[in-house]
């Protein structure tokens, strides 16, 4: 990509505008990396440490295993587990065979998931056993022929068992084989773990992953081995003095989510980083994994951060082995990022980015200039410019908001079956995401909020995102989300979820008139609700959604 951009000025030293990226696809890199790095600790899950060597020896094993059951080139896999190795291992062996992963959120209903394997016309199902009983159950009213169960214990060395409860509560049950059910470690203990041929092509289409879109219903993007490869050497480029073979990352964000699909297992395959798989993201998991393995990054989202920050236990610790926070799937507010810095002195790297650009577009430039509420600046190789609202066709300039519109060859090439939504998203190869931003004069981009979540209340735009971090600054104050909902005389006006600190109090007049000194009179919400805990999803990152239809069943 030959162009020059406002941002480029703003790259650390050593980080070139584009690169030109190595073709190869994601099933070669595993292969590569575990023999440049054989011994060296690919992925730590709660004390068993899998080395690369390891890795490659369970992916060619299972990628036998599949291929006798009868996936071929083409065909979908769906992924159903937390982050477990099992995943990891599957994953990679659909990538050999050519078939394409269908990721998959175990925290949904059997209603999303029966859809989800319905659209992505999956044949076969790896899963935790935990789930196995709501999969046989819409296993009938799918195209599912084969359920692959694992167990969390699969990979686990005894003694951390004791550990963790909820790994104590599973750690006896046992997977009966029965007609179209294969126990994960039966299968992969059938087959030598020879070298497999690679079937996957650079322009193959290696993934789905569902994005709720602005519509609420699901769809699969469609991601090649040259989005998921390719985006990885974008995002490694940003890191000139990191090293391969000698970092490691706190695998935090789920890997059937886009952000933990490239950060948490594929970008440290590539790099041949250390991952630490963290299966549930809770502040106490997360304390224990950081006292283990002292990992240098810490990704994770704005809840995650805050949970941490009210532990006691996260503000004693030594945390001088961190070299870097990333925040992502939410802009973090200004107050979290001034909290991690006093208990640090580690900056924090945000990233933006959507599923339908392979989770990463722009980023805080590393040992470069950071501005506090943006989210940095585009990534090499990628292009970003902000359009009008009412049309989309009017590209406008340096600090006016507008819909946020990304190019680069990290974009996907559709949703599955969805051509009139395709045709939507993608516009003359321009990524139209539906985020609300503005760039400054030096090419960081800062996020103002969604498109669908703006509230128009008595003919004013308000963006709830600029509540949120009013609300986030109350020192009673543990989380909160301002929503839009109905108004009579308004239209909509605005309502704001509150979870108060522990051992706090907290009335609604309190918190209005803390906003009444900080906001403008219009943006200052009407009505407050106050709650033991907001509804998140599977990253950690708010459901303004399910608050506004929370709101509409309360009427």
């Amino acid at each position: 990509m030959g162009f020059e951009r406002i941002w480029h000025k703003s790259y650390a030293p050593g980080v070139p505008p584009a690169i030109e990226p190595e073709k190869i696809t994601i099933a070669e890199v595993l292969r590569r990396t575990a023999g440049r790095f054989p011994d060296r600790t690919a992925f730590y899950f709660m004390g068993r440490k899998i080395t690369f060597a390891e890795l490659e020896s369970l992916v060619n094993r299972f990628t036998r295993a599949l291929a006798a059951l009868g996936v071929r080139a083409g065909d979908k896999v769906a992924m159903l587990m937390p982050n477990l190795p099992q995943l990891v291992i599957a994953n990679h062996a659909c990538y050999r065979l050519g078939a394409v992963t269908v990721m998959n959120n175990p925290l949904y209903s059997e209603r999303e998931l029966e859809h989800q394997l319905n659209d992505s016309d999956a044949r076969f199902l790896v899963t935790l056993d935990l789930l196995l009983p709501r999969a046989l159950k819409i296993k009938p009213a799918t195209k599912i022929e084969a359920i692959i169960p694992c167990h969390i214990n699969d990979y686990l060395p005894f003694p951390k068992k004791q550990l963790y409860p909820f790994v104590k509560r599973a750690m006896y049950r046992k997977v009966v084989p029965g007609p179209g059910v294969h126990p994960f470690l039966d299968l992969i203990g059938k087959y030598p773990d020879d070298p497999v041929p690679i079937a996957a092509r650079w322009e193959d289409v290696a993934a789905f992953i569902y994005t709720g879109g602005t519509t609420g219903v699901s769809k699969g993007a469609m991601l090649t081995h040259a989005n998921i490869c390719g985006v990885i050497q974008q995002f490694l480029a940003w890191f000139p003095d990191l090293k391969d073979g000698e970092e490691t990352l706190m695998g935090v964000y789920p890997i059937f989510h886009s952000a933990g699909y490239s950060v948490s297992q594929n970008l440290t395959i590539l790099a041949g980083w250390t991952s630490i798989m963290i299966p549930r993201p809770e502040p106490g998991i997360i304390i224990e994994m950081l006292k283990a393995c002292r990992p240098g990054f810490l990704p994770g989202v704005p809840t995650i951060f805050v949970g941490l920050l009210n532990r006691e236990e996260f503000r004693k610790m030594d945390l001088s082995f961190i070299r870097g926070f990333f925040g992502g799937a939410a802009p973090l507010a200004p107050e979290t990022v001034r909290q991690l810095f006093d208990l640090t002195g580690k900056k924090i790297y945000d990233v933006y980015g959507l599923t339908e650009n392979t989770a990463l577009a722009t980023c805080t430039p590393w040992k470069g200039k950071v501005k506090p509420g943006t989210v940095g600046v585009p990534l090499p190789n990628t292009d970003l410019k902000i359009v009008d609202l009412e049309t989309g066709t009017k590209e406008l300039p340096v600090g006016v908001a507008g819909e946020i519109c990304i190019k680069g060859p990290q974009l996907m090439t559709g949703y599955y079956k969805k051509p009139e939504e395709t045709k939507n998203a993608l516009r003359d190869g321009w990524l139209y995401t539906g985020d609300i931003g503005f760039m400054d004069e030096d090419g960081h981009l800062t996020l103002v909020d969604r498109k669908k979540d703006m509230i128009v209340a008595g003919g004013y735009n308000i963006y709830p995102k600029e509540i949120d971090e009013v609300l986030f600054g109350h020192p009673k104050i543990l989380e909160a989300c301002a929503v839009g909902v109905p108004d009579e005389y308004r239209g909509e006006t605005v309502k704001a979820f509150i979870v108060v600190r522990p051992g706090e109090t907290l009335t609604a007049e309190e918190v209005i008139e803390y906003c009444r000194e900080r906001l403008a009179l219009y943006k200052v919400p009407r009505r407050i609700a106050f709650m033991d805990a907001l509804p998140k999803s599977a990253v950690g990152k708010i459901l303004r959604r399910e608050l506004r239809a929370l709101d509409v069943k309360a009427v």
